[in-house]
């Protein structure tokens, strides 16, 4: 099996969610470790639970402390324990900006709501006085707007005759149990499933002048409509093991440089030539603002000069 992805969870009070998501870690297919479980308040009770299951804390009291003071410290202690990933479980702190976007697309929270519905507090007492037929839970990527981030799944919880926030709050409680477990560890490994790289890639060349998308020699190719192609992604292509992107490039000059610069990352495409070059894309960090400029600059290369005159012209203004 892999590596595991290393996961500090945040935590104010007794952590039951942390404690679904640690029992859940310990099946030997889960993709996920829990390596840290830390709290603004150091009499939180998961503590207690975490430290006897073996798991290292850490407890700041954010009290005397400015957000900014008290954000830097959790953070310096997520990234001491080795973690690539924070899962926010019952923590009761507003996150300052900065430590969101530090760890933006890799941090993730559970809600007890059916997300747009009811974001902050009160959410099944909102829910019951509204008159919904269901109430529910929600994981999402969290994003500096409250409640707001990309949702990873969702259950509805029903809500019956004669419900108060609080029965209908510890039904929605066993779903987050089995809710979150299972988005972490789809969220860890999305990086390195060809499905969703492949997405990720559409998305970005589908959005360039004129893009359309094929198949060629096995692989979805991305050209302009008639004309070149541009890019290629590849996975497992020729039982090489690896899923990358193909774009174009100046040539043997810059191929080899980028190779010499990483070659773990970049290497150079068989049946492909020098003007070529591969991007890994299952190695995880990807940076997907550079993968876009990369996908755009080849794409200009083979666009016929009325699109880029028209394209140059338009970032004049």
């Amino acid at each position: 099996m892999p590596e595991r992805a290393k996961v500090a969870v945040l935590i104010s009070g007794s952590g039951t969610n942390m404690a679904a998501l640690l029992y859940a870690s310990r099946f030997e297919d889960c993709p996920y470790e829990i390596v840290l479980v830390a709290s603004n308040r150091p009499d939180a009770g998961g503590l207690v639970l975490a430290a006897a299951e073996g798991v290292p804390t850490y407890a700041l009291s954010h009290k005397g402390l400015t957000r900014d003071e008290h954000d830097a410290a959790m953070d310096s202690a997520i990234r001491e324990s080795g973690a690539e990933w924070v899962a926010l479980a019952g923590y009761m702190r507003i996150l300052t900006e900065g430590f969101v976007r530090s760890w933006e697309g890799r941090m993730v929270n559970i809600h007890p709501s059916l997300l747009p519905k009811y974001t902050g507090l009160h959410t099944h007492q909102r829910a019951i006085e509204a008159g919904d037929s269901h109430g529910g839970v929600s994981v999402h990527l969290v994003i500096p707007e409250l409640d707001e981030g990309p949702i990873l799944g969702q259950i509805p919880v029903a809500i019956v005759p004669g419900d108060t926030p609080e029965t209908l709050g510890s039904r929605v409680l066993i779903a987050e149990h089995q809710l979150y477990s299972r988005c972490l560890a789809a969220l860890v490994v999305r990086e390195s499933s060809p499905e969703w790289l492949l997405e990720q890639i559409r998305e970005r060349a589908m959005a360039l002048p004129e893009a359309d998308e094929t198949h060629s020699h096995g692989m979805p190719c991305f050209g302009v409509i008639k004309g070149k192609k541009f890019a290629y992604f590849t996975s497992n292509h020729h039982a090489d093991g690896r899923t990358a992107l193909l774009v174009k490039i100046s040539g043997p000059d810059e191929q080899a440089m980028l190779i010499e610069q990483d070659e773990e990352r970049y290497f150079r495409p068989a049946y492909f030539g020098d003007g070529w070059i591969g991007i890994r894309l299952d190695l995880g960090g990807n940076d997907w603002d550079a993968i876009g400029e990369w996908l755009a600059r080849s794409w200009r290369s083979i666009a016929p000069r009325k699109l880029t005159s028209l394209i140059d012209a338009a970032d004049q203004f």
